[in-house]
């Protein structure tokens, strides 16, 4: 029998904010009980990773299982508002993704929540493998006037500009709930994709609507937000998943579910990645190395912990071997399933990991316990197992591993199309505006 498939990806955040990842309590108590409650009921993961340190990058290895640098959009750190009307800054709508692929094998898809793969008419959700979509297109929206970082309203069903009144979080939240209640009937297995803009800036609560004059035409908000209001923006997340879950539970369809719950990339501001160093735009472990949970109670045997080696395009390869789903041959996927690792508990397989950004002319390798970094032309060598937090170079002390390790990387690199020189690196924020990490 065929899973139906819910793939829940939250925006910017850290690898220790939930508590099931070693994170603290909020002052009103636990802040992810829900999701605490999936890993505990499944398998949580320990060395998984995005594909990229922000965000845009890191979907289109989601969507289409291969290394985001083989497209130009995924140049752009990350696609900026300023793109509307760009012909070549997006997910092309003829390149295969998950949902075509499995819309193609059968399922009923939809996504509710962010895109950021460019904007119509050239590119939209719709255009690559949905049936449905409701969310905004852009980065960043403010949560209550949905307006995007341009001051306009980023609110679609579909391809069509969408009014509604209400808090982001929770209106995406529901609307994923109308989905599961529709195509629980509709008698189609289903792949929901639940891409929340939560914990990403500006910094609201359900209870912050007075702020959204303020920060709609600055949604950097930074003069805002504290660890207490980025604790409850992760709480209401929580919250909305199970709200998920429980539609899941209501028809019967938690056995024959897989949930998948990841970030697209590593905490922001107020996030907590201990005992990680660095966050968001860094290919230090705090950018990169991020939580995945997997619940499938038909599978995946509860209270399971796994040091498998994998990051985003490798999930996005399990849903389609899942599936039973062809990927294209005219596009070999670059993630590997890890199908076998959710069932066996304790299988684990060797998975070279590469990445690469234009900030900062970074470059990482992580392969076994080893890892190789470049940051602003400086070589590292970390042994990532002995010290997560990347403050002993062993450079110097293994120099033959160190070039083995480079030269792996430069070879990867030859593989993939370079950078373009055009491709844009945008920060919201720098040393001005708070000390650095």
């Amino acid at each position: 029998m065929r899973p139906n498939i819910v793939f829940i990806v939250a925006d910017d955040l850290g690898f220790a904010d939930l508590g099931c990842y070693g994170g603290r309590d909020a002052q009103f108590g636990r802040v992810s009980p829900v999701l605490d409650a999936m890993a505990a009921d499944g398998m949580r993961f320990t060395d998984g990773y995005s594909n990229s340190p922000v965000c845009s990058p890191t979907r289109f290895a989601l969507m289409t299982a291969r290394y985001q640098y083989r497209l130009r959009g995924a140049a752009e750190e990350p696609i900026s508002a300023g793109s509307r009307g760009s012909t070549t800054l997006g997910l092309p709508p003829e390149h295969p993704t998950v949902p075509s692929l499995l819309k193609k094998a059968g399922y009923a898809t939809a996504l509710i929540g962010k895109w950021h793969l460019g904007y119509p008419p050239h590119f939209s959700p719709i255009k690559s493998g949905y049936d449905e979509f409701f969310g905004p297109m852009s980065g960043g929206v403010d949560y209550f006037t949905h307006c995007g970082s341009n001051g306009e309203r980023d609110l679609y069903l579909n391809e069509e500009q969408r009014q509604e009144e209400g808090y982001l979080t929770d209106l995406l939240s529901r609307r994923a709930v109308d989905v599961v209640d529709r195509m629980a009937t509709g008698g189609r297995p289903f792949f929901l994709s639940l891409h929340y803009t939560a914990p990403h800036w500006p910094w609201e609560t359900r209870a912050d609507a007075h702020l959204a004059p303020e920060v709609r035409k600055n949604l950097f908000h930074l003069h805002g937000g504290s660890i207490h209001t980025y604790h409850r923006m992760i709480h209401h997340m929580d919250e909305g998943i199970g709200w998920v879950m429980d539609a899941l539970r209501r028809h019967g369809l938690v056995e024959d579910t897989l949930v998948i719950f990841t970030s697209d990339n590593g905490g922001e501001r107020f996030s907590d990645n201990w005992p990680l160093v660095g966050g968001k735009m860094d290919l230090t472990e705090g950018g990169i190395r991020v939580p995945w949970i997997a619940h499938w109670p038909r599978i995946v045997a509860p209270g399971s912990v796994s040091g498998q080696h994998c990051m985003t395009m490798d999930w996005s390869a399990t849903v389609l071997e899942a599936a039973g789903a062809e990927p294209d041959p005219d596009y070999p996927l670059d993630g590997r399933s890890l199908l076998r690792v959710l069932g066996s508990g304790d299988e684990v397989f060797e998975r070279p990991l590469f990445w690469r950004m234009k900030h900062r002319g970074q470059r990482a390798y992580r392969r076994g316990d080893w890892k190789y970094l470049r940051v602003d032309g400086h070589d590292y060598l970390f042994n990532i197992v002995a010290d997560a937090r990347e403050r002993a170079n062993l450079a110097g002390r293994e120099p033959q591993r160190l070039d083995a390790m480079r030269h792996a990387w430069e070879a990867w690199n030859d593989s993939m199309p370079p950078i373009p020189a055009e491709a844009a690196v945008r920060l919201g924020y720098g040393p001005g505006d708070m000390p650095q990490r």
